[in-house]
């Protein structure tokens, strides 16, 4: 199992950067547009400087959702290969047949 304060943190991130998605990609487009004065650009990004970092999808690291664990993750299934590997040999996942020799 991982740290839970880790995995309250990477919930929180994903928390803020759901609520400030928005505000951020507007932000953004006004940086990018081409036809923008260099007074909003300039604006905008002292606008985006005030979001948190932690609002930022970068920073969001994806976790299993059985043990937390920060590494070795599929994302098509949301849990780690260890995870995986358990629960495949207790039979818990549908289609999942794990071969031994």
């Amino acid at each position: 199992m991982a740290k839970k304060a880790m995995v309250q943190r990477d919930l929180k991130r994903r928390r803020l950067a759901a609520k400030f998605e928005e505000k951020r990609e507007r932000l953004k487009a006004i940086m990018r547009d081409e036809n923008s004065s260099p007074e909003d650009v300039f604006k905008a990004a002292l606008a985006l400087a005030e979001i948190p970092r932690n609002a930022s999808k970068t920073r969001i690291r994806n976790r299993c959702e059985v043990t937390g664990r920060p590494r070795g993750y599929y994302r098509k299934l949301k849990m780690s290969r260890i995870a995986l590997r358990e629960l495949g040999s207790m039979g818990k996942i549908p289609g999942l047949v794990k071969s031994s020799w």
